[in-house]
């Protein structure tokens, strides 16, 4: 992957970047998706932020290689602390967990003005970057579910609209995933299905106890939840 041939995740990713505006990546490690939108002409202006130094500076670099630096500014700190209120049209954070990048969005939550597009690709656990988003009155506006390279990522978009509350299902595995259903979705939830098939096995033969009582209880709720959708 580089600047000129993004990964199929992030080349989805970079497909809902609000047009001419201001993009900002956060954990932008080498900056390629800033610098692919503004040579693919997706944006007008780059953030590319890195809390990481070698990163950063990696950052630093490729963008300086490519004569970008009047386009794209590479700032070190920590989630969306490089930003000011307002300043941004779309906001992507990728490539992380999903309870990482809620907590990103969390405690920078300030920085937030509401105008923003938010494109967020988890690696896993999506299910929490929806409770966030929902639990702060950002609505749902799209969702894709891709393999690649073997491993199954989310990516999940959202606006400050009117929030459409979601079911537990949903909440879960993405109403517009659901609805769409595709092979992939399929193969992911059939392999979490028999996942926490087995571990209810292992349950069941190990030691009884309060614990292990209560997370037989949430894997059959999780369990039922999935089978009604399959």
């Amino acid at each position: 992957m580089n600047a000129e041939k993004l990964s199929k995740r992030l080349e989805r990713v970079s497909k809902y970047i609000v047009p001419n505006g201001t993009l900002s990546d956060i954990g932008s490690d080498h900056a390629y998706l800033p610098c692919y939108a503004i040579e693919s002409g997706l944006t007008s202006k780059a953030i590319a932020g890195e809390v990481v130094e070698g990163p950063y500076q990696s950052a630093k670099s490729n963008v300086a290689e490519r004569n970008l630096a009047s386009k794209i500014d590479v700032r070190l700190g920590s989630g969306l602390s490089v930003l000011t209120l307002g300043e941004v049209d779309t906001i992507t954070i990728c490539g992380m967990g999903g309870t990482l990048i809620s907590q990103i969005l969390e405690e920078g939550k300030e920085k937030l003005s509401g105008r923003e597009r938010l494109i967020l690709q988890p690696n896993i656990n999506a299910e929490s970057i929806r409770a966030w988003l929902q639990n702060n009155q950002w609505n749902l506006i799209a969702e894709e579910i891709l393999e690649e390279d073997e491993k199954i990522y989310e990516i999940v978009v959202a606006e400050k609209t009117e929030v459409v509350n979601l079911s537990e299902a949903e909440m879960l595995m993405g109403p517009f995933l659901i609805k769409e259903k595709n092979q992939t979705f399929i193969q992911k939830w059939s392999g979490e299905l028999e996942h926490y098939k087995n571990i209810m096995k292992r349950l069941e033969t190990a030691q009884q106890n309060e614990k292990n009582e209560e997370k037989k209880s949430e894997l059959v709720h999780k369990i039922s939840l999935i089978q009604s959708v399959l």
